[in-house]
């Protein structure tokens, strides 16, 4: 095993690295490799192909492992968006709705739809400012801004 060890370890270090970027990961796949190696070496079969492209495919499979592992791992310990100290962060000062398209399609909407969308969306009003503002009654904002809303959707497919 120490022959073996010498003779490729480079190479098969490299093809580790080229799929786990991390050098000091890709050594910990290649350790956990050679030991795979000596562990399942009396199933090396020589005839269906060479030591080393067998060797090849053991220290693949361990480093697809050890990503895909270290992708689930990292995945689980993301926060919540609620938890996310980006969720706490205000919008750019410069931050434009209007250049995600939205303002063009309000833009369609029926003038009374559009009143209450302006003010909702684009002026920060809620509901209530929204009613005193337009001086109609809530539920009437409720209702056209849900209707709006759902011409919105309509027009987005």
């Amino acid at each position: 095993m120490t022959h073996f060890y010498t003779a490729y370890r480079r190479a098969l270090y490299s093809l580790i690295l080229r799929i786990v970027p991390q050098p000091e990961v890709a050594e910990d796949v290649l350790q956990d490799s050679m030991l795979k190696i000596w562990d399942a070496f009396l199933s090396y079969d020589a005839t269906k192909g060479r030591l080393f492209t067998w060797a090849l495919n053991v220290c693949r499979n361990t480093a697809l492992d050890r990503i895909c592992t270290l992708h689930y791992r990292s995945c689980s310990r993301t926060l919540p968006l609620e938890e996310s100290p980006a969720w706490r962060q205000p919008a750019t000062p410069g931050f434009r709705p209007e250049h995600i398209g939205l303002w063009e399609l309000t833009r369609r909407l029926r003038p009374e739809y559009r009143a209450v969308i302006d003010l909702l969306y684009y002026g920060g009003y809620t509901q209530q400012e929204t009613s005193d503002e337009l001086a109609i009654p809530l539920g009437t904002v409720k209702t056209r801004a849900q209707a709006a809303l759902r011409e919105l959707g309509r027009q987005m497919r």
